[in-house]
């Protein structure tokens, strides 16, 4: 089996085990991988976490152009945006899942810093996780909003919609929004109540230790 064909399958069976967990419902969600010759494969528009095929990813090739495969996502210029502003991005996953939309909408909810300090993995994972605004699905302006952020984020949370994380690989960007969705689930989850938080201190120790994206939007 090819490099690429093994990255068709892995893609598949990140998605479905996503799926299966109740991450993203329905036709909702979209991936993305850099291949061994530098295109991409994306999943297709309309389709689901659960039933992706890997012979109908649509691939692009290192120039942007597609050469196989279905209709990709509507969300390619988000895709695209990560991929264009943090070069050694491998791979790009958009879900909709439940906890983070949810405090997404809270009038509370942080900006520059979306995941309070509640456990060390959101930190070591995805760094400071910027809230963006309101777009409508497919909106060429939610790539705009992540250019704007000039790299400096491996992680949004597009507000009403879902979050999107991008890896140095596939596995760790799976990885990565997951742990983004268990730290919304646990900032629901303590809502109304004084937990307490790691200190500034102790969030400065991993940014150090750990080298995560934490600069100034």
């Amino acid at each position: 089996m090819s490099e690429e064909a093994r990255l068709r399958e892995r893609i598949c069976t990140l998605a479905a085990s996503m799926f299966d967990r109740g991450l993203t419902a329905g036709s909702t969600g979209n991936i993305s991988a850099r291949t061994p010759d530098g295109g991409l494969l994306v999943s297709p528009t309309g389709t689901s976490f659960g039933r992706l095929d890997p012979a109908r990813l649509a691939k692009f090739d290192a120039s942007g152009r597609q050469v196989e495969g279905d209709r990709p996502t509507k969300e390619m210029p988000l895709h695209q945006a990560f991929y264009e502003t943090r070069g050694r991005t491998a791979a790009v996953v958009h879900l909709h899942s439940c906890h983070s939309v949810a405090l997404s909408t809270l009038p509370d909810a942080g900006v520059e810093d979306f995941l309070p300090p509640i456990t060390p993995y959101a930190f070591m994972q995805l760094g400071r996780v910027q809230l963006l605004p309101y777009f409508r699905p497919g909106d060429p302006a939610i790539g705009d909003a992540v250019r704007g952020l000039a790299g400096k984020r491996s992680a949004v949370m597009l507000a009403n919609h879902g979050p999107v994380v991008a890896g140095l690989d596939l596995e760790g960007a799976c990885n990565a929004i997951e742990e983004l969705e268990a730290t919304a689930r646990l900032a629901m989850l303590l809502r109304g109540q004084t937990p307490n938080m790691l200190s500034p201190a102790q969030v400065a120790d991993l940014v150090r230790i750990h080298d995560v994206a934490w600069g100034a939007a």
